[in-house]
């Protein structure tokens, strides 16, 4: 990826909630007094959380904490998913980066690594460090690099599928899909045994847009989206058309109150059995199971369906967590100390066998300890042509993101037809980005 230098700007409104971000340390231990302070910002509550993966983080602070006791501490920033981005852009802005964050790989990293905030991890990995970076899965950095520098350091791997309810798919005598087409008929079957779909959230646009994205990809391939990123294409191609119009069309089986739900929401719906379907990556295996471990036994989980006529139905969306180290940080060591816990074998074992993610290293793990559900990911994985990335995290920009997730929602909300939404896209990469 080509870095170009952008000046990082932090609005008033963003500075206003450094004040309520700013790490509380804990009270120190005896024997703590000469440690060396550091904080890692993450976007969840790891005291209230019940997300398996979630949990595992914590218990990676908690043995740092204890194994380094009197030399390192780590306090944890929390915040909500929602807000993380927003948050962490306004420490940034404040100059009161935290010395560890998590990040999203595409725009959202580029923009922190543009803004200066991310140290260049290539000599230390490829230096003294080089046995933890021999130890990661090959291929694991490609979208975490930028001119030949490694930014960040993934912690687990997650694809996108769609989770169902063996239950009430043998309820209704409906069939697991393979084609478009025949997910519709699912989707009919199991609304005519009274049975709610899918359940989607709204409310959560990035949501709305995975699925837009893998229908997107299904229709037109890869180069599609190259070539519009590099502007040699169009939003208006038919094969967009096609693919946004089946989301729209999907969309007539989400539950009724997608437009309002959460990602939570949405999510607790099909755990508690409410919907018979949830398009997810598969990090949504810790939530469910850590929130409702019964529902284990009946999740089954199967690839998003091929649109017919269309491109290459097995490539698989995928994402990545991955820690970022301050560029300002003062206590490097303490940092990257901190980095390898949690991409060593204790967390990468916990990551597949407890929280049902794939882990980004070499480690042995027992396949027979994990949840049931990524042992269908896998085999799923197993037949996987090509990996792409989240859709508005793929695009030229973190606003060109926006704006699609923003007209994905419209559509949705039939608010906008689906001309009219990806002209929305259009207009704003013939402005921002096709200069």
């Amino acid at each position: 990826m080509k870095m170009t230098k952008k000046v990082f700007v932090g609005a008033m409104a963003l500075l206003a909630l450094v004040s309520t971000l700013s790490a509380k340390p804990k009270k120190a231990k005896k024997g703590k007094s000469n440690a060396k302070e550091i904080t890692w910002m993450f976007w969840d509550d790891l005291e209230a959380t019940t997300d398996l993966m979630s949990l595992g983080y914590a218990q990676v602070i908690e043995r740092f904490n204890s194994e380094y006791e009197g030399l390192y501490h780590v306090t944890p920033i929390t915040t909500n998913l929602e807000e993380y981005d927003v948050k962490l852009n306004a420490l940034i802005a404040a100059g009161k980066t935290p010395d560890v964050y998590i990040s999203n790989p595409g725009p959202n990293l580029t923009s922190v690594v543009e803004a200066g905030a991310a140290k260049d991890l290539t000599p230390i990995l490829t230096g003294a460090e080089k046995t933890w970076y021999n130890s990661f899965t090959k291929g694991i950095f490609e979208r975490l690099t930028y001119d030949g520098k490694i930014m960040a350091v993934p912690t687990n791997f997650a694809a996108a599928l769609v989770f169902y309810n063996t239950d009430l798919f043998k309820k209704a005598g409906a069939k697991v899909p393979t084609t478009y087409e025949e997910w519709i008929e699912t989707c009919k079957t199991l609304q005519k045994a009274g049975i709610t779909p899918i359940a989607c959230s709204a409310g959560t646009p990035w949501c709305l847009s995975m699925l837009a994205g893998y229908f997107c990809d299904r229709a037109g391939g890869p180069d599609n989206l190259a070539n519009v990123n590099a502007g040699k294409g169009s939003w208006m191609d038919p094969t967009f058309k096609n693919g946004v119009g089946k989301l729209k069309e999907l969309s007539q089986y989400f539950q009724k109150t997608a437009a309002g739900d959460s990602n939570d929401q949405a999510t607790a719906a099909f755990y508690n059995g409410e919907a018979a379907m949830l398009v997810q990556g598969s990090w949504v295996i810790g939530q469910i199971n850590g929130a409702n471990p019964a529902f284990e036994a009946k999740c089954g989980v199967f690839s998003f369906p091929a649109i017919n006529g269309g491109a290459d139905p097995n490539r698989m969306i995928v994402k990545t967590d991955n820690l970022v180290m301050s560029s300002t940080t003062e206590n490097e060591d303490a940092c990257i100390a901190l980095m390898k816990m949690f991409t060593d074998d204790v967390a990468q074992k916990y990551t597949a066998e407890v929280a049902g993610k794939i882990p980004v290293t070499g480690v042995n793990f027992d396949l027979k300890k994990a949840p049931k559900q990524l042992g269908y990911v896998k085999d799923i994985l197993a037949k996987s042509t090509g990996t792409l990335g989240f859709y508005n995290e793929s695009l030229a920009t973190v606003e060109a993101g926006d704006t699609f997730d923003n007209a994905m929602v419209d559509i949705f909300l039939g608010s906008c037809s689906v001309d009219q939404g990806l002209q929305k896209i259009e207009n704003y990469y013939k402005k921002n980005i096709w200069k």
